[in-house]
């Protein structure tokens, strides 16, 4: 992977130079490498894979809970998370970056440990609610420290790589998979043991971070001595996001993505149950799912920076359609004796591609939009409208599946068919082009009016 170099900054009164659709350019404090960046998504992952997947079997083998204590308190570990991404992002904007990745680490430290000392309900709905808070923290500000090294490593990128984003996609799809291995082989040491690797991995890599991370990490600062006159940096605008009325509409938009993926934990396990697929199913489509993002991922990032932003996103989306489609044909005409599981095979592929195809190129966007601004908040904004979606999405979903699973299943075709044809319409202005210096030549040669060349 290319490493990031230090832009250059611009003198006073001229114009960086800008690739077509990136954001302007902006003096700000370095980051960490992307390799300490990129490793930390990858701890995160297995230590929150280790742990969260396994909760819904605990509550009920271990607490005697039922289905509706268990889904009170996944769905309030996910809210906590995805609709609070917002306010990380604010906060990431406000304290920066480096305090807000440390106080996550603490939060959801503090909710694993909640986790492992939980004796009914109560105590596991708290250590819930702080494990999701905590992502909700340092997740926008890990992908706002993303965003200036991809900025900065721009420049000397060979021509057509992928940005950042697609690698960090990479690496978390890695610890996706490795995290419930590691589990599974931890839960026989029981629960606890469990949440308490996951609770040493998570403070490790927070007292890590703190110390490679400089305090102005990801801020907007001064310009430096001798290139100009030093100017206090522009109040932060913690607003800004959801002031602006382009990227609140594409945030909104792009939330049928998490809508889309979050089948996976929804749809999918009742179609696979509807066909007469055993429990077995589930797992061995959640690693499909990680090994085609695991092998697929890069190839088709490359593809996408190919084919820019638009079209990528159009594709992801008509890709993921199509998977909704061919589950809503099935529903409607179901396929002969044997092939049951083929149209939830196809969703499933369909769903991963389009979702590795439409996500990163969505988070490399996400400074574009900005335009200079800091992007923590940027960043919470999708992710809360992706939560803020999933929430308002599963209830109407879920009754229709049971109900009418094809009607359900048409509806979510339809979905990333809006999406495909909006979102490259809200796609960032481009940043206007410097003005070109005034075209001088020089002055004709003046005719005389007497004399032997008079005209």
């Amino acid at each position: 992977m290319t490493a990031p170099h230090p832009a250059a900054s611009a003198g006073p009164g001229t114009a960086a130079p800008v690739e077509p659709g990136a954001a302007p350019a902006v003096a700000r404090a370095g980051s960490p490498h992307a390799a300490v960046l990129l490793s930390s998504q990858l701890v995160f992952n297995i230590g929150f894979y280790a742990v969260v997947p396994f909760l819904a079997v605990v509550m009920r083998d271990d607490l005697g809970l039922g289905a509706l204590a268990i889904g009170l308190v996944l769905g309030a570990r996910t809210f906590s998370q995805q609709g609070l991404f917002l306010l990380g992002g604010m906060l990431a904007d406000r304290f920066g970056p480096r305090a807000l990745i440390a106080a996550g680490c603490v939060v959801r430290v503090s909710g694993y440990l909640g986790l492992a000392l939980a004796a009914g309900l109560p105590g596991f709905l708290v250590g819930a609610i702080l494990t999701g808070l905590g992502g909700a923290l340092f997740s926008p500000a890990l992908q706002s420290l993303v965003a200036d090294a991809d900025a900065r490593a721009r420049p000397s990128r060979r021509p057509g790589r992928p940005s950042l984003f697609a690698a960090l996609v990479l690496v978390g799809e890695v610890g996706a998979a490795v995290g419930p291995l590691a589990g599974a082989a931890l839960l026989g040491l029981g629960f606890s043991a469990t949440v308490l690797v996951g609770t040493a991995l998570f403070a490790a890599v927070g007292v890590a971070l703190w110390w490679v991370i400089p305090a102005d990490a990801g801020r907007v600062v001064a310009s430096p001595a001798g290139s100009a006159p030093a100017v206090p940096a522009p109040p932060v605008d913690r607003w800004a996001a959801v002031r602006d009325r382009r990227f609140l509409a594409f945030s909104a938009l792009f939330a049928v993505d998490l809508v889309a993926y979050n089948q996976l934990y929804l749809g999918v396990p009742l179609e696979l149950a509807r066909a007469g697929a055993g429990t077995a199913a589930v797992g061995s489509a959640f690693l499909a799912v990680s090994l085609l993002t695991i092998a697929l991922q890069w190839p088709v990032a490359l593809l996408a920076q190919r084919l820019g932003p638009g079209r990528a996103l159009a594709l992801g989306f008509g890709t993921t359609a199509t998977g909704f489609a061919a589950l809503a044909l099935g529903s409607v005409m179901p396929p002969p004796a044997g092939a049951e599981l083929v149209p939830v095979g196809v969703l499933v592929v369909c769903l991963t591609l389009g979702h590795m195809t439409a996500g990163p190129v969505t988070m490399a966007l996400v400074p574009s939009f900005a335009a200079g601004r800091p992007t923590a908040s940027f960043y919470g904004l999708l992710a809360s409208c992706g939560g803020i979606a999933v929430l308002v999405a599963g209830g109407v979903v879920g009754a229709l599946l049971d109900d009418a699973p094809a009607v359900a299943w048409a509806i979510l075709a339809a979905l990333p068919v809006a999406a495909a044809i909006g979102l490259p319409r809200l796609l960032p202005a481009p940043p206007a082009a410097p003005a070109a210096p005034p075209t001088t030549t020089p002055d004709a040669p003046r005719i005389p009016e007497t004399g032997p060349h008079a005209r």
